[in-house]
């Protein structure tokens, strides 16, 4: 009978997903889609060059095993790798030959940077001139050393020091960086610029923000200046443009800005560029524009999960020379779950409290003062902070209760974890599993029933539960 390619990569799937975290998994293999099954053959479209590359290096022998299991020592995989909406090219990637999958054969797209300029004429260039001083207006403190990596983050990093190894010369420029405000897109886009100052002294680097970049539009054309400012731009080697939405529906500086693009890219100069949003969904940005954006790799920067936002605090105090009770910054951590720069803030809130009124930084102080901080906001509960305040209540460590261990009190403890989980978040329950201790969705749901029966049935525990829903809201 044959097998159907759907099939084939959904028992694939089952498969990597028990040997990766979640995170990875969907990051990595969410976006990935099946295409056919042919000759023993599976096709799986891949977002980009970055994610051949990327799922090469870190994924194949992964991938090999599943194959395997699914179509037998003949397997094969191959890769269609998106360039654009309508250009793409296949590698094809035996998964029983690794010296196949290092010169992979490439069918290139059509050169899509030769639409001629309408709005604005070709700048007038002076043969010889010499490259101007620019102040790059990167901030120091904005480093990949002060950058702190986690799953969150870890495709946008690692596609940024890509580039600034190799600016203007990977299969990700542009690189468009988009996340919720506060989660690190401003400073690794900075920090991109710095690696390749460093990395490359010659190169001219700007960052700049759309905003700033709109007035300096604006004054050119009051000015009669607008070659000059074209031709200011044309001269750079990596250009940065923050918050890009902000040019939506301003479309004479997104006139301007397309024909910048073009230059830079057509000349191999790398263009990085920040949103809120995924190109999909910017709104108020002309179609050419957008598809532009589309021709490098997108990396988003995701919120922060609690070993990353533990890490982040620690940097910090480490780089300011401070200290601070571990299970201070555990409590931060476990509060402020939205946003990197309202961590940061709840943090530096009670070093000055500390320093001001000379007071010690105990658990006491950390919950007044996170306490006036979070008011002002709605208060996110996680599965991490339930797990938090479930093994505080029963003195179990965290990772005890996310372990296999079968002792009774553990499992318990677990599957209260997973009630409150289901009750308090929007989370999934494939995904309250894979948090408490990597459980399938059935596990999650047994629990949640076990904890409804006993609450019935025993008043004791009934109590129990009672002390940690209110723990939990407090």
């Amino acid at each position: 009978m044959d097998k159907n390619f759907n099939t084939v990569w959904q028992n694939c799937l089952q498969v990597i997903r028990d040997n990766i975290t979640f995170q990875a998994y969907k990051t990595w293999f969410g976006p990935i889609k099946p295409v056919k099954l042919e000759n023993n053959v599976l096709t799986i479209q891949v977002p980009s060059q970055f994610f051949y590359e990327w799922i090469e290096e870190n994924y194949i022998h992964l991938l090999r095993k599943t194959i395997k299991k699914e179509l037998g020592k003949e397997g094969q995989l191959e890769y269609s790798i998106i360039m654009s909406n309508k250009d793409k090219f296949a590698i094809n990637l035996p998964t029983t030959n690794k010296k196949a999958t290092k010169n992979p054969s490439k069918t290139m797209p059509l050169n899509l940077n030769k639409e001629k300029s309408k709005d604005f004429p070709n700048p007038f260039i002076i043969p010889g001139l010499k490259k101007i001083k620019v102040n790059s207006q990167l901030n120091e403190n904005y480093s990949f050393d002060n950058f702190v990596e986690g799953d969150c983050n870890r495709l946008a990093r690692s596609a940024g020091f890509a580039v600034s190894q190799n600016p203007g010369k990977t299969s990700f420029n542009p690189l468009f960086l988009y996340s919720n405000n506060g989660l690190g897109k401003t400073h690794l886009s900075q920090a991109i610029g710095l690696e390749v100052k460093t990395n490359f002294p010659d190169k001219t680097v700007l960052y700049v923000r759309a905003e700033q970049f709109t007035n300096q539009f604006i004054d050119s054309v009051k000015n009669n200046s607008t070659n000059d400012f074209m031709h200011f731009y044309q001269m750079i080697d990596v250009l940065i443009i923050d918050d890009i939405h902000i040019l939506a529906n301003k479309e004479k500086t997104q006139d301007i800005f397309f024909h910048i693009f073009n230059h830079l890219h057509q000349n191999g100069k790398q263009l990085i560029v920040t949103s809120d949003k995924p190109p999909v969904e910017l709104q108020g940005i002309k179609p050419r524009l957008l598809s532009r954006f589309k021709w490098g790799l997108a990396a988003d920067l995701q919120t922060p999960d609690l070993e990353t936002r533990i890490a982040i605090l620690r940097k910090k105090l480490y780089k300011d020379g401070l200290n601070m009770p571990e299970e201070v910054i555990e409590y931060i951590a476990y509060s402020i779950t939205s946003n990197v720069r309202e961590l940061e803030g709840a943090l530096v809130s009670i070093l000055a409290q500390s320093s001001l009124n000379k007071k010690a930084i105990t658990l006491d102080l950390a919950r007044q003062m996170i306490d006036k901080y979070v008011k002002n906001t709605s208060r996110e509960i996680s599965i991490d902070y339930i797990q938090k305040v479930v093994s505080d209540y029963f003195n179990i460590p965290v990772d005890t209760i996310n372990s296999k261990t079968r002792k009774r009190e553990i499992v318990q403890a677990r599957q209260i974890a997973m009630y409150f989980s289901k009750k308090f978040t929007k989370s999934s329950l494939a995904t309250i599993g894979i948090h408490c201790g990597n459980k399938d969705h059935a596990t999650v749901l047994h629990a949640c029933r076990t904890i409804n029966n006993l609450i019935d049935t025993d008043k004791q525990f009934r109590v129990y539960v009672d002390d940690i829903e209110k723990k939990i809201k407090i």
